[in-house]
C-alpha cells in the first residue's frame, strides 16, 4: 500500500480556492509557443487580456519571438536526424479522466529504465529543447515552483509532461486552450476526440505528434510512455499511428474525481490565465467534458486486443501497488517486472509522504454526478450514499465515528 499522508489543510466543502503560489515570473505553457502561433491565439480571442495580465502577455510575447529563432536554428542543425528516426517501440498511452491516478500511473511505468518520456521542459519548449533543455533547464531552474498549483506533486523541468501541452504549443488547437482565456469558457471541443476533424486536421495531428515523439526518441530510443487524457477518447486514431501500441486505463471514484477536477481547472485558469478568471462554467464543463470522453471510450474500446490493454482502480493500485504493476507488465508483454522493482520500490519509498487533499461533496452536487455518470458508476463499482443534509435538530450527545474520504489523485 502507498503509505500517503492526509493533507487537513485540503479538506474542502465543494471546492475550495487554495492553492500553491505560483510567482509571476513562473514560466506559463504558452511561453512555449512561437511568435506566430502566440499570435494566432491572441487574435482568436481579440486581445481580451485583464490589465493586470498585460505584463505577463508582453512577457510571452518575447519569449515566443526568442522561440521563433530557436526553432529556426534546431530546425537547421537536427531536421535531417530526426527525419531518419525510426520509433522502434510503440508507445504506452496512459488512458483515464483528469484527477483519476494517471499522474501516479505514469511515474510508477516511467520508473522502469526500460522507458522514457516526454519530460516538463520537452512540452513547455517543444519547438528547441534538443538545442536548448541541457542549458536551459540549469539556468531556469529556479523559475519552477517545488509544487503543482493544485495539489502537492513535485514540479520541475525533468518531472514527466502531458504531452497534449506540446501539441498545443506546436500549434495543434486543444480543448486546454481554455486556460488562457477562461472568461471565454470552452473552446476545440471537437479536439478532445478528434472524430469532427476535417482529414486534413487529422492529418496535421497525426504528424505533429509523430514528429514530436521522434524527438523524444532522438534523446532516448527506449519506449515512451504518454500521459494525456484526452487520449481516452482518441483510441481509434492512435491506434491508426501505432497498431501495437499498448494501453493502460485507470478508474476512480467519481464522487471524489468531481471537485477535484474542478479544482484542477480553477487552479490552472487562475495560474495560466491571461484574464482574471471567471469560470462558472467549470462544474457543467467537467459533467460534460466526462460524458463525451467515455462515450467514445466505450465505442473504441472493442478495438483494443486484450494483451494490448489493461485496467485498474487507482484504489486498488493505490492499495498494493506491485500487484497492479506486475499484472500490467503480464498482461501488455512489457517485459520482466522483476528489472522495474527496484526503482518502482524507490518511487514507492518517495511517495510516502505525498499529502493528498480531501473533499466533501454536497447532497445535491452528488445527485448531479450519480444522474449524470451513472453508466460509469455502475460498471466500476463505485455506487454509494448522498450525504445527509445537515440536521434542524439539536446535535447528539453520542460521539459519531467520521466516514471514510477517498484520496484525491495524483
Amino acid at each position: 500500500m502507498i503509505p500517503m499522508a492526509k493533507n487537513t489543510s485540503g479538506k474542502t466543502t465543494g471546492v475550495d480556492d487554495n492553492y500553491h503560489p505560483y510567482s509571476f515570473i513562473a514560466p506559463r505553457f504558452w511561453h512555449g509557443m512561437t511568435l506566430p502561433i502566440w499570435l494566432r491565439l491572441l487574435a482568436r480571442n481579440r486581445l481580451a487580456i485583464s490589465p493586470t495580465r498585460i505584463p505577463l502577455a508582453l512577457a510571452i510575447t518575447g519569449f515566443t519571438t526568442m522561440n521563433s529563432v530557436l526553432r529556426g536554428v534546431e530546425e537547421l542543425l537536427y531536421r535531417r536526424r530526426v527525419n531518419a528516426i525510426q520509433i522502434e517501440h510503440a508507445p504506452i498511452f496512459i488512458l483515464g479522466h483528469w484527477r483519476s491516478g494517471t499522474t501516479l500511473l505514469h511515474e510508477l511505468l516511467i520508473s522502469d529504465p526500460r522507458h522514457t518520456y516526454p519530460n516538463t521542459y520537452e512540452c513547455f519548449a517543444p519547438h528547441h529543447f534538443l538545442l536548448t533543455e541541457k542549458l536551459l533547464t540549469r539556468l531556469l531552474a529556479f523559475i519552477l515552483p517545488a509544487q503543482r498549483p493544485m495539489d502537492n506533486m513535485a514540479a520541475g523541468w525533468s518531472r514527466p509532461q502531458e504531452d497534449e501541452f506540446a501539441m498545443t504549443n506546436l500549434g495543434i488547437p486543444s480543448p486546454y486552450l481554455s486556460m488562457a482565456f477562461p472568461k471565454r469558457g470552452p473552446v476545440y471541443p471537437e479536439y478532445l476526440d478528434l472524430t469532427q476533424l476535417s482529414h486534413e486536421q487529422i492529418s496535421q495531428w497525426q504528424d505533429t505528434l509523430i514528429r514530436f515523439l521522434k524527438r523524444i526518441t532522438y534523446h532516448s530510443n527506449r519506449r515512451i510512455v504518454l500521459k494525456s487524457p484526452p487520449h481516452t477518447a482518441r483510441i481509434r486514431t492512435l491506434l491508426k499511428i501505432f497498431p501495437d501500441a499498448r494501453f493502460v486505463h485507470i478508474v476512480r471514484d467519481p464522487y471524489t474525481l468531481f471537485p477535484s477536477t474542478v479544482r484542477m481547472w480553477r487552479s490552472l485558469n487562475r495560474v495560466q490565465g491571461l484574464q482574471v478568471a471567471q469560470d462558472d462554467w467549470l462544474e457543467e464543463y467537467v459533467l460534460d467534458c466526462f460524458d463525451r470522453l467515455y462515450r467514445r471510450f466505450e465505442e473504441d474500446r472493442p478495438l483494443l486486443a486484450s494483451n494490448r490493454f489493461y485496467e485498474v482502480r487507482y484504489e486498488d493500485l493505490v492499495s498494493d501497488p506491485m500487484t497492479q504493476m506486475r499484472a500490467i507488465y503480464d498482461q501488455l508483454e512489457l517485459g520482466d517486472f522483476d528489472e522495474a522493482t527496484p526503482r518502482v520500490l524507490a518511487y514507492l519509498d518517495d511517495a510516502r509522504d505525498y499529502k493528498t487533499n480531501r473533499y466533501d461533496l454536497s447532497a445535491e452536487m452528488h445527485d448531479r454526478v450519480t444522474q449524470r455518470w451513472g453508466d460509469f458508476i455502475r460498471r466500476y463499482g463505485y455506487e454509494r450514499k448522498a450525504p445527509e443534509p445537515p440536521s434542524s435538530e439539536p446535535p447528539s450527545s453520542e460521539p459519531s465515528s467520521p466516514e471514510p474520504r477517498a484520496a484525491s489523485a495524483h
